[in-house]
């Protein structure tokens, strides 16, 4: 059973909104996300680029950091409503008993960073900078002319546990994905779309990745285009397909440090109250996709560490006893 959905939760958190990645190379990085994905860069110096897509006015959604520390994640970012949320954030963590810290970062207002009970490095902030929106201005688009960042999709050593974490915060679920009574995937949102947090059980905390939305389909297989005419032909990890959760076509890359990015396009509004979570039975469907070619065995295992943060076992793994085998032994339908 799902965990109860605390509707009025102690602070507010309005989406996904920013994510902080540690590079070897931050100008192949760079260019990767600019030539592929399309994203524009607001701001760069000789160890950090901030990126962001064309229809964002603020400063940024993705930041790019020089660092020995290749291929963790150095924090996922989420936006709240107003300054004084910060402050009742910083309460709740101080009396979970979780890290909460005031810290300085450019570009943006005040800004918190908390962990959830298993390690996640969250950074939260009410307000950052703005500049003028792109989408409009056609000489600018590159790649697949990414639009907004979307959500980020971790892994967790107990799904339900994280789940019922983030439902304390207002989190509610689109889907999720069960066998039996073990809940293996949640699908969780803010700001009114089905996914802002994709939480799915494995050894954890990482960030299996973190997507983008794009303005219409042929601009996925744009992305794959390109991918192979600069050398990202083997990154091209997943997708094209069709989710089942979500019903979005998508695509996973794999970046120059193996961050994992997808690119989908625009889904359904789950703003009112009345609208039940959809439960998809991991024995008896194929939930990965509607249609397309099956995944590879590394997108269900690999994913990038979090900076920092230590990893938990989960009891159980999706090998060989969960999403994957379930996903492909399922019985064939008569």
């Amino acid at each position: 059973m799902l965990p109860a959905v605390n509707l009025k939760p102690p602070f507010n958190i309005t989406r996904a909104s920013h994510i902080i990645l540690n590079v070897a190379d931050l100008a192949r990085s760079r260019d990767f996300y600019v030539n592929i994905l399309g994203l524009v860069v607001t701001e760069e110096d000789a160890s950090t680029c901030y990126l962001r897509g064309l229809s964002e006015a603020c400063h940024h959604s993705l930041v790019l950091v020089q660092s020995n520390e290749k291929h963790t994640c150095k924090r996922i970012g989420f936006r709240v409503f107003l300054e004084e949320d910060l402050d009742a954030a910083y309460e709740f963590f101080k009396k979970e008993e979780l890290p909460a810290q005031w810290v300085e970062v450019a570009h943006q207002g005040r800004t918190l960073h908390v962990e959830d009970p298993f390690g996640t490095k969250i950074e939260l902030c009410a307000q950052m900078e703005t500049r003028a929106r792109l989408y409009l201005d056609i000489e600018k688009f590159k790649g697949a002319h990414a639009q907004r960042i979307d959500h980020f999709q971790l892994f967790s050593p107990n799904t339900h546990d994280s789940c019922a974490f983030y439902s304390r915060l207002g989190f509610r679920n689109s889907e999720y994905l069960a066998h039996g009574d073990t809940i293996l995937g949640a699908f969780m949102y803010r700001k009114g779309t089905c996914l802002d947090l994709a939480i799915v059980q494995n050894d954890g905390p990482c960030m299996h990745h973190f997507a983008y939305i794009v303005p219409e389909s042929h601009n996925i297989f744009t992305a794959c285009d390109l991918a192979g005419i600069y050398g990202y032909a083997h990154e091209v990890e997943r997708g094209p397909g069709r989710h089942g959760p979500g019903g979005m076509l998508f695509v996973y890359l794999r970046d120059p440090d193996g961050h994992r990015v997808e690119l989908c396009d625009g889904h359904y509004q789950t703003i009112d109250i009345e609208v039940e979570p959809v439960r998809w039975d991991a024995a008896s469907l194929n939930t990965s996709v509607r249609w397309g070619l099956p995944a590879e065995h590394r997108w269900y295992f690999e994913a990038s560490r979090f900076e920092g943060a230590g990893m938990i076992e989960t009891p159980n793994k999706p090998n060989p006893t969960t999403l994957e085998t379930y996903i492909q032994n399922r019985p064939a339908k008569n």
